[in-house]
């Protein structure tokens, strides 16, 4: 075992954080969550999961999560999870896939009048319910058309929404809807979002860019939406389950690893979406220039539409064979790997249809107590990781690889050592309870009692 490894090892399997105390649950509450959730590959589905069990801890007996059916996952192309590998919820929370309503003659409509028609089931049972939607485009429009048939019914129960805005609802929708001079598209999903009773996104930078986009639109044409935006949206970070990452013990790391035919401190690590803007193209070109390549591998883990050129890519280098593709990685293998690589690089970089609005991977690899982390300051990313990062420039290979050496082979195991318990301390604001709690006192006051 080399030293660094041994320090890993030795690291605090896990930080002290607070107690989440559980209040007596109380029967007339529900909590009802719209998203892309498992087995889609994204943070913010792991995001629906942590908030959904936190609830539980906090006076929400029931908590659904409604989303979309298993073949409209597929066909949409979106990254996926193996089936068999997703974690179960907790007693208490229901996965929903309503069944899409109508026939072919319904194209895409059909998914999103099952979904509605849910949830107009839901909030007009007699429970006072807090529903939330993460992506506006379109849950959050899901939840606005069946909360208006719901209450067009006289019998809708008390309801509290929220909406969390992420990136790719201005990148992907607001901006482009702008760009193509279409004013009724780019105004649905922003007073949309607005009408909601609170409104957050999953960063400032997030912020700041809705900011811009609806000020765009009132420079066109006449509206007054950018003010409105500037006094209602917050900020809320994406909630992460800190103790799934710090309360590893070392003998399961090492026997995950074994598995892969991988030892702690003997790879780089990547961890995402295979995407174009995840920048992994940049990553196999500059570890193939880095002298760490002699000692350490590369693993990318993943899935996503560059897989097919990634895998190409690679095998084209004179050290295809050691570069190692995992596509099959779950949740639960997921925080040894952190744990145990030499350095993890997330090297994001601003695309016209994606920009890093957070990066949760790089927040979990601190909490993880893994290898230094080395990404690029693209959009959100400086709030996910603060000053426990090696920025670099993006689409800049070079610079990977001189960051490579230097993190990995320039700093002593000790050094590392406390770099690492450093980040893992700082990273703990993001944990699920505190994100969560921050989040629902910004509620009406009935609607959080």
């Amino acid at each position: 075992m080399s030293d660094l490894a041994h320090h890993i090892e030795r690291l605090e399997p896990g930080l002290p954080l607070p107690e989440s105390a559980a209040p007596t649950p109380d029967p007339s509450r529900r909590l009802v969550i719209v998203v892309r959730a498992d087995p889609v590959i994204c943070g913010h589905s792991g995001e629906a999961r942590n908030l959904a069990e936190v609830a539980l801890t906090r006076g929400f007996d029931d908590v659904r999560i409604v989303t979309w059916t298993i073949p409209a996952i597929e066909a949409a192309g979106l990254p996926m999870k193996p089936l068999d590998a997703v974690l179960p919820y907790s007693p208490g929370i229901t996965v929903e896939r309503p069944e899409p309503v109508g026939n072919y003659k319904v194209p895409d409509g059909r998914h999103l009048a099952g979904m509605t028609g849910r949830l107009v089931e839901l909030f007009t049972e007699d429970v006072p319910t807090t529903a939330m939607s993460l992506y506006l485009t379109p849950h959050a429009t899901v939840v606005a058309d069946a909360a208006r048939v719901a209450q067009a019914t006289g019998l809708r129960a008390p309801l509290t929404t929220i909406a969390e805005a992420v990136g790719s609802d201005v990148t992907n929708v607001v901006n482009t809807a702008v760009a193509e001079g279409r004013f009724g598209a780019a105004a649905q999903v922003l007073t949309t979002y607005l009408d909601n009773d609170v409104c957050v996104a999953v960063s400032a930078y997030t912020r700041d860019i809705i900011i811009h986009a609806a000020q765009q639109i009132d420079d066109r044409w006449g509206t007054a939406l950018a003010p409105r935006c500037a006094e209602l949206v917050a900020v809320s970070y994406p909630a992460i389950d800190a103790r799934a990452f710090t309360d590893l013990a070392p003998a399961e790391t090492a026997a995950r690893l074994a598995e892969r035919g991988l030892e702690a401190d003997g790879y780089v690590l990547f961890l995402s979406r295979l995407s174009k803007a995840k920048g992994v193209d940049d990553l196999i070109n500059g570890y193939v220039m880095s002298a760490t390549s002699d000692t350490r591998a590369l693993v990318i883990c993943g899935n996503g539409p560059e897989a097919g050129s990634l895998h190409a890519l690679a095998a084209s280098t004179p050290l295809a064979d050691r570069i190692h593709f995992l596509h099959d990685v779950d949740d639960a293998e997921k925080p040894h790997l952190m744990a145990g690589c030499a350095a993890y690089v997330l090297p994001s970089k601003p695309r016209p249809e994606f920009t890093e609005t957070f990066g949760i991977a790089l927040a979990e690899n601190l909490l993880a107590g893994g290898g230094p982390v080395i990404t690029c300051a693209t959009g959100g990313i400086p709030e996910a990781v603060g000053p426990h990062a090696r920025l670099v420039p993006p689409a800049h290979p070079k610079g990977i690889a001189e960051a490579l050496d230097d993190e990995v082979l320039g700093r002593s195991p000790a050094e590392r050592h406390a770099a690492a318990a450093a980040a893992q301390q700082w990273a703990t604001r993001f944990d699920r309870t505190n994100v969560f709690d921050a989040l629902f006192a910004r509620l009406p006051r009935a609607a959080a009692a």
